[in-house]
């Protein structure tokens, strides 16, 4: 009689087993980018810390309340990244209304601080649908170009005219630093979709047009600027639209126009708002007010040095110089308690980020996926280089925060539902698969 197989041979090893009871329950998130959650994560310490210093002379804690609001960010992120991004491409319209009507809702019942309007007050809390306006931005556009690519007119136009509403809400209340990060995310979307780049170009043309004649330049050459620019566009649409001879001339008057409606426009801007814009080239013209920011967190970064004066040691953030330093300047603690060694590993962290949300777009199962991610790749760079520059002073101050480690729970959960979109491509993109070159 032959004897019975030994349990060792019937099942296979105790830690065999262990692994493959706990691959059950992880299974839902096996392909998502965890090289991309290491560094989210990276930056939210790297938050938690750094506004943990800012609030350590004053009694204050911001850094417990972004600790929450990460943890709560990072499991939101993780839920959405098992649910399939692709049913969102028949739901995109109610998105897009969605979106809408939380801004009306801000303009209707929406709470007033530090001279704007863009808040609403749920269960205790303080809302800004205006940052999660930006994702239902990403997923109305991402749709559209989905069922019509941007290689011809009416598909840049459908995208626009999507984008008009919400921009003009935006703009209202006012937040002009929302509404430029709508255009940068708008032009990242259509150069992914094969957009010619011309017609991107000439799409921008305008606010350029009103940017240049609006500059204070000796010898009236900002205005021989203007017309040089006005001429450029009038010669790159008759080259590149196939209106010929009308476009270009459409293209000349309308540049034209918009440098006198440039006028008007900023005649229409808050007066902090003109500020912000003119201070940030000379902020020793007003260096009690408008100018204050951007010298003090100029001196704090500056002061940090190679290796920074030491978490909980610098003299501009311990001491207070820089107000709401935990929000907006949140860059120049870090800069100053930690040096430069510290904003370069923000940096790389930042630049390793983006580098993983092109390769998820690159390997996506479809245009959709795709274009999601690319979405929040240009939202992501645009605040990073606007938001950092204005801390060093290389442009004006438009109250974007820094993605992940300034303070503020809506701008955290609405980076944490794009980034859940984005591991959601990623999960459910087909295995060794590289689309684009």
């Amino acid at each position: 009689m032959p004897s019975s197989p030994s349990r060792s041979a019937s099942q296979p090893p105790y830690f065999v087993r262990l692994w493959q009871g706990w691959s059950v329950w992880w299974r839902p998130w096996q392909n998502i980018d965890w090289l991309l959650m290491g560094a989210v994560v990276s930056l939210l310490l790297i938050g938690v810390v750094s506004i943990y210093s800012i609030d350590f002379n004053k009694g204050e804690m911001n850094w417990l309340d972004h600790l929450l609001t990460a943890g709560v960010a990072l499991i939101t992120t993780l839920g959405i990244a098992r649910w399939r991004y692709d049913t969102l491409q028949a739901w995109h319209w109610y998105t897009y209304g969605a979106t809408n009507l939380a801004l009306v809702a801000v303009s209707l019942f929406g709470v007033t601080a530090l001279g704007a309007q863009r808040w609403i007050q749920i269960g205790g809390f303080n809302v800004q649908p205006s940052e999660f306006a930006k994702v239902g931005v990403i997923v109305t556009i991402a749709a559209l170009l989905n069922r019509r690519p941007a290689n011809n007119l009416l598909g840049i136009a459908r995208v626009v005219g999507a984008l008009i509403l919400p921009m003009g809400l935006i703009l209202a209340q006012p937040n002009l630093g929302t509404a430029l990060v709508f255009v940068a995310i708008t032009v990242g979307m259509l150069y992914w979709a094969n957009a010619h780049g011309g017609w991107i170009v000439l799409m921008i043309s305008p606010l350029v047009s009103a940017i240049i004649l609006g500059l204070a330049l000796p010898y009236n050459l900002s205005l021989w600027l203007w017309l040089a620019w006005v001429v450029g566009m009038a010669i790159l649409a008759w080259w590149c639209l196939p209106l010929g001879l009308t476009g270009a001339v459409g293209a000349g008057v309308l540049n034209l126009a918009s440098g006198g409606l440039g006028q008007v426009l900023w005649n229409l801007l808050h007066d902090y708002q003109k500020d912000r814009i003119t201070l940030f080239l000379n902020p020793d013209k007003d260096p009690l007010g408008g100018g204050y920011h951007l010298i003090q967190s100029r001196i704090a970064v500056g002061a940090g040095g190679l290796f920074g004066r030491g978490l909980n040691h610098g003299t501009q953030t311990q001491l207070g110089f820089i107000p709401e330093q935990h929000t907006d300047f949140i860059f120049s603690a870090i800069g100053e308690e930690f040096g430069l060694i510290g904003t370069f590993l923000v940096l790389v962290l930042f630049w390793f980020i983006c580098l993983r949300i092109i390769q998820i777009a690159n390997s996506a199962a479809d245009d959709f996926g795709s274009l999601i991610a690319i979405g929040m790749f240009a939202m992501i760079i645009f605040q990073v280089v606007i938001n950092i520059g204005m801390t060093i002073g290389l442009s004006p101050v438009t109250g974007i925060p820094l993605p992940w480690l300034s303070y503020g729970r809506s701008s955290l959960m609405a980076n944490a539902i794009a980034l859940g979109l984005v591991q959601s491509v990623a999960n459910f993109r087909p295995r060794q698969t590289n689309r684009r070159p």
